[in-house]
């Protein structure tokens, strides 16, 4: 058991102050009628008085003091305050279980009260009743007050858990980005990096050429992760202005880096009315294409690769890349493990899209349908882990 916090000592407190202030508001009621020695009442003031100092007691033992205090509740009337505390407590901190078994030890009394029939004009039975009411508040305050811990307690967990999902979605779009920014990039380096590497004797031309790509590669690389930070560390710029992002019209000029690099890139662009298309939708697009020239580069160097893009408004917008498999595996491949591809499927799944690939044949095929007008709901958390 966890040690009483301040809290739980002051409410600990005001327990005690009730259950006392409750038996001397009520002692002129309980001697009324009754005539009692000086020597009874103060007896019956001393239970009393011990009921309350016992309910300090109350979280370690409440079942057992609040079964005392029904029993001594017979023997004082100044009991009744530190019994409704100590059954109050039953409810709010116990089981259900635990809690219906100390109501029936409770209502058994009532029973008792009850098969006796007593005389409605007695002032015992107005008090009678009045105790019974009492006992029947008690537990129904105790419930409230359990059932509304519990319900801050699931409030609580459900922020806990939003919070870390929206963490982790935040942690996923990150990296989406980032490897959708840089790998294309660092693609570029490697390859131009690569072949300086196989042909050291290459004419000093060709040499200048590769180390001008490698250089601008690598300072766009720069570039793009200072950018990316920059957004993380300042969402909403001085400005106002968002940092620009790459659309459908970019395609052209994403291609042309690829041509640089020696990979044969032919872009067919069918595209009805391209400058209605949303431009959540046209950046899907662009980095469904980057992916698979990314890809290209690194799996089947130098291979022609065929983007097809093609669609309107009603109809939605279809992608494909598509490649000639490498008739043989590389000496020393770029490393790549799907992140990417699965990368990719979040952000067209996001966008209430499919996405295909696989080897068909000899050839490697990236399709991707989107609709036109963009995700029709806002997208929900994939459970799977």
């Amino acid at each position: 058991m966890s040690r009483p916090t301040a809290r739980d000592r002051l409410a600990d407190l005001g327990c005690f102050l009730f259950a006392a202030t409750f038996s001397v508001a009520t002692s002129d009621v309980v001697v009324a009628g009754r005539d009692l020695s000086e020597a009874t009442v103060f007896h019956e003031q001393l239970v009393g008085g011990l009921a309350c100092a016992a309910l300090f007691l109350r979280r370690r033992w409440a079942v057992q003091l609040a079964l005392v205090l029904l029993v001594a509740g017979k023997l004082s009337h100044f009991v009744t305050g530190p019994t409704l505390v100590a059954l109050f407590t039953v409810a709010a901190h116990r089981s259900p279980r635990t809690t219906r078994w100390v109501a029936a030890a409770a209502a058994v009394p009532l029973v008792v009260f009850v098969v006796q029939r007593p005389d409605p004009d007695l002032p015992a039975t107005t008090s009678g009743i009045v105790y019974f009411a009492l006992v029947a508040a008690a537990f129904g305050w105790g419930l409230y007050v359990r059932s509304r811990r519990r319900l801050v307690e699931e409030l609580r967990d459900r922020a806990v858990r939003a919070e870390a999902e929206a963490q982790r979605a935040a942690r996923e779009d990150i990296a989406r980005e980032m490897h959708d920014v840089l790998a294309h990039r660092l693609s570029l380096l490697s390859v131009h990096a690569g072949a300086l590497e196989y042909h050291p004797d290459a004419p000093p031309a060709e040499v200048r050429r590769a180390a001008g790509v490698i250089r601008d590669s690598a300072h766009q690389a720069l570039e793009d992760l200072r950018e990316i930070i920059g957004v993380l560390r300042s969402p909403v710029p001085a400005d106002g202005a968002e940092r620009p992002q790459p659309t459908l019209a970019d395609l052209p000029r994403l291609a042309a880096e690829s041509r640089g690099t020696g990979t044969p890139v032919t872009l067919d662009q069918a595209v009805a009315e391209p400058a209605a298309l949303p431009a959540p939708t046209g950046r899907t697009a662009y980095r469904i294409v980057q992916e698979g020239l990314t890809n290209a580069r690194k799996h089947a160097p130098e291979q022609p690769v065929t983007v097809t893009v093609s669609g309107g408004p009603g109809e939605g917008l279809a992608v494909e890349v598509r490649n000639p498999l490498p008739a043989a595996d590389r000496d020393r491949p770029i490393p790549g493990a799907g992140h990417g591809l699965v990368g990719l499927a979040e952000r067209v799944r996001l966008a209430d899209g499919r996405l295909e690939h696989g080897s068909t044949g000899a050839e490697f095929r990236l399709r991707a349908w989107l609709p036109w007008s963009g995700p029709r709901r806002p997208a929900e958390p994939d459970p799977t882990p």
